[in-house]
């Protein structure tokens, strides 16, 4: 039997330096986080879903009825716990969190990590009624499902582990539309959260025309629109101010605040395979998520408030969003 013959050391280097070049240039693609295997292997657990449905209207066999999943990273002497929202295309498998970042490693270093599963275009809020347009069945209830996993982590029951707490409350975090559903759900919930953060968040959800661009990028989630209209109902409906940050500071004294967004310019983490996606969804994502962040920013001084704050260049892009969280741990956020 005859071997292949070798390729010439010359050829087999020329190789490695084409594949480092493109490598570096972005031509070669990677997400972030995969590829670093957790030192602490996730754990899936179910809770309770209040009644919502948790397949949103597609009907996905794989989830179980009447519950939520949730992914937890933990570590037997850690002493903080932070709860983890996705964004607007949450999917039903697994966060965005975990698909796209490593920033499950924070159960090595004190922080237990935990993610619900699901909730596209949620807001992580309750809504009025189920998204018509898409011929949701019941009605969305992810404000109650996050505020009752926070309780029942505090005890340990209803299908998830006793987790630590600082002083018997949480950190929560959340990126996009998540993001000002973290801040929402700390300033109602003071009982219950110590520490939130938002990052390239909508905090200023009544503020002129934000509106008619959530509807808009409602109407782009996969695989069918939401209506906007079915979540806080008509835009003079009091659950818009309800849910708004930005009317919330007066209720965020004594929290642990961080607000973060990059600048729409493309940074580090926009490869040429991504540029059309970047420049025309996270770019003007971005903007307005730094317009809505400063705002925000300016109304939390105003009111004596001294958020932690994070500004670069990036579009509305995961590897900005794990730069953020790996910059408030450094910073003492979770502590």
């Amino acid at each position: 039997m005859r071997l292949a013959k070798s390729k010439p050391r010359s050829s087999r280097r020329l190789v490695a330096v084409l594949v480092a070049v493109a490598t570096t240039l972005g031509l070669v693609g990677s997400t972030i986080g995969v590829g670093d295997a957790d030192a602490v292997p996730g754990r899936t657990y179910w809770t309770d879903s209040c009644g919502m449905p948790t397949n949103g209207a597609f009907g996905n066999k794989s989830m179980a009825p009447g519950k939520v999943k949730v992914r937890i990273w933990s570590r037997p002497g850690n002493t903080r716990t932070v709860i983890m929202l996705d964004g607007m295309r949450a999917q039903y498998d697994r966060s965005g969190w975990e698909i796209n970042t490593n920033i499950q490693r924070l159960a090595d270093r004190g922080v237990n990590v935990v993610e619900p599963i699901g909730g596209p275009a949620s807001f992580y809020t309750n809504w009025d009624a189920p998204s018509n347009f898409n011929g949701q069945q019941r009605t969305y209830k992810w404000g109650c499902v996050i505020d009752r996993l926070a309780v029942n982590l505090r005890h340990g029951r209803a299908g998830v582990p006793k987790l630590a707490t600082k002083g018997g409350k949480f950190a929560i975090m959340g990126l996009s539309s998540g993001g000002n559903a973290a801040l929402t759900h700390a300033a109602q919930r003071r009982d219950l959260f110590y520490a939130a953060g938002s990052l390239s968040g909508y905090n200023f959800l009544t503020a002129p025309g934000m509106r008619t661009m959530l509807r808009v990028a409602m109407l782009d989630v996969a695989p069918q629109p939401w209506n906007i209209d079915s979540m806080w109902g008509a835009p003079w409906s009091p659950r818009w101010p309800q849910n708004d940050p930005f009317m919330l500071i007066n209720r965020m004294h004594g929290l642990k605040l961080y607000v973060g967004s990059g600048n729409g310019f493309f940074g580090k983490y926009n490869y040429p395979q991504n540029m059309g996606d970047d420049l025309f969804k996270g770019t003007p994502l971005e903007m307005l998520a730094l317009t809505q962040t400063v705002a925000f920013e300016a109304g939390a001084r105003a009111q004596g408030l001294n958020p932690m704050t994070y500004y670069a260049n990036g579009t509305h892009a995961w590897g900005y969003w794990q730069d953020m969280v790996w910059n408030a741990h450094r910073r003492g956020f979770f502590r």
